[in-house]
């Protein structure tokens, strides 16, 4: 019998995890990534001579599924993990500590909220009726936004919520939904007529007066050579087939599993596949499906998605020249209410000391949704401002001795409200399309270990569907394979 062949559209995490865990599973597999590299949004380069990562730089340990590929992969030895996850907002002309007893920036603790000075007096004194207020009745999913405010009131939004979510999303809380960016929470709201009180349930207890002081937990871990290592990686374990600049332009059905089109229409490659994994974006994804008879509905769904773009501006600076007050800190957090381009920013030397050398290498991020004029300006002028932004922010001296600006155009989903009923509907139509499946960061999660998981179901969604079960004459028959054949 031949191998069956899994074709898998998308080389990003999701992709290569995918092809990753096939790797037993007796078939013949293909990666075709539209783009000349691998890896999607991970990717590492050279800065004044280290090699630092230009994409997703941190890895959550908080949810097993991205360490456990690490595992897998044999790549425990290469863990890395954070000098310090301690981190600040730069708002009301300081920076000022992130209240360490916060959820996704949602405050368990109104008196520490308070003295952090994030939010002024009254905007304190507004978020502590959150304590006395009734619950706040809601019918289906809502933004965080409207619901985080209507218990904090819009300060706690503005400086803390949208600086939080703006470095995870690059989106505003004003459009997010709370069910899909912050579902633990959620829930818990439901339970508790405080929101304090229901983020304080999903936190650790807080220590008493009399505790022994408490290490704090390791909330990130990375690779010692970047996590844009992990691509490579992945594909050569997988043992797939893996062709990049394969633009798939259409997909259809046939009688025994899929065909592809790749290349030009001029001159087309056709590729037949007994089940395809979608690992692309949802715009792409609802065009791959756009002639497939019974996808309509997720076509729909797909066309209704936004996405953001962003930059990366990472700035290498003199040892000498960087503040001494840094050393404490990952970095900062700035709110979109201030009005600055930057929106976050990372001290990777001081986040992850094995890259300290001649250099403090800082990390800006830049972009939201509706700030995309800001991205327009050609890269010397990106790191110009992201440069003197920071030198507001911390008194950096002088100006760095090298720049990198990467772009990630469309790079990140908005799960806006609705977000939900959307991934159900995709979910519902490609269900009822045998030998399909779809993964990647657009439905559970942005983050490393929610593509792996998206991964992980899309494989087993597979091997599950008809195209991969056994032969009934075949596996109900005594005699062997060998032995058949000699008959």
């Amino acid at each position: 019998m031949r191998a069956r062949h899994v074709v898998i559209v998308g080389g990003g995490i999701s992709g290569l995890a995918s092809a990753f865990f096939l790797r037993d599973a007796g078939v013949r597999v293909t990666v075709l990534e539209g783009s000349p590299r691998l890896g999607g949004k991970l990717a590492v380069s050279e800065i004044a001579g280290v090699a630092v990562d230009s994409g997703a730089e941190a890895l959550l340990v908080t949810r097993p599924e991205g360490i456990s590929l690490l595992s897998e992969a044999g790549l425990d030895d290469q863990r890395v993990a954070p000098g310090t996850t301690a981190a600040a907002i730069w708002t009301r002309g300081e920076l000022r500590p992130l209240p360490r007893r916060q959820f996704l920036g949602v405050p368990a603790d109104v008196p520490e909220l308070a003295a952090s000075g994030v939010v002024s007096g009254e905007g304190a004194a507004r978020a502590a009726r959150d304590l006395d207020l009734p619950a706040t009745p809601r019918d289906g999913d809502v933004s965080v936004g409207a619901y985080v405010s209507s218990r904090f009131g819009p300060e706690v939004v503005d400086r803390l919520v949208d600086p939080l979510l703006g470095g995870v999303y690059a989106g505003l809380s004003a459009a997010l939904s709370f069910d899909a960016t912050m579902p633990a929470l959620s829930a818990a709201s439901r339970r508790f007529p405080s929101l304090a009180e229901a983020a304080g349930s999903l936190l650790p207890p807080a220590p008493g007066p009399e505790s022994p002081p408490q290490k704090p937990r390791q909330v990130f871990t990375t690779l010692a050579g970047g996590l844009g290592t992990l691509p490579e990686k992945l594909a050569k374990q997988s043992g797939a087939a893996i062709r990049t600049g394969a633009i798939v332009r259409e997909l259809a059905r046939t009688p025994s599993g899929w065909r592809l089109t790749i290349g030009s229409a001029a001159d087309p490659e056709l590729v037949d596949a007994d089940a395809v994994i979608i690992a692309v974006p949802a715009r792409p994804a609802g065009r791959l499906l756009a002639g497939v008879p019974g996808a309509s509905a997720a076509v729909t769904a797909f066309g209704e998605f936004e996405y953001a773009s962003m930059a990366i501006v990472t700035l290498a600076y003199p040892r000498a020249a960087f503040p001494e007050d840094a050393a404490g800190r990952s970095g900062y957090l700035v709110p979109a209410v201030d009005g600055h381009a930057v929106k976050a920013v990372t001290f990777s030397t001081v986040k992850w000391p094995h890259l300290l050398g001649d250099y403090h290498m800082v990390r800006c991020s830049l972009g939201r949704v509706g700030e995309e004029p800001v991205l327009q300006r050609d890269d010397a002028d990106l790191a110009s401002l992201a440069a003197a932004e920071l030198a507001a922010a911390t008194g950096v001296r002088g100006a760095p001795a090298s720049t990198r600006v990467t772009r990630w155009g469309g790079a990140l989903p908005q799960y806006t409200v609705g977000h939900l009923d959307r991934v159900a509907r995709i979910r519902a139509a490609v269900a009822e399309l045998p030998g399909l499946a779809v993964c990647g960061a657009a439905y559970d999660g942005v983050g490393i270990p929610a593509c792996v998981a998206t991964a992980k179901a899309a494989v087993a969604q597979i091997l599950a569907g008809p195209a991969f079960a056994p032969s009934p004459a075949f596996e109900s028959s005594p005699v062997s394979g060998a032995e058949r054949h000699r008959g």
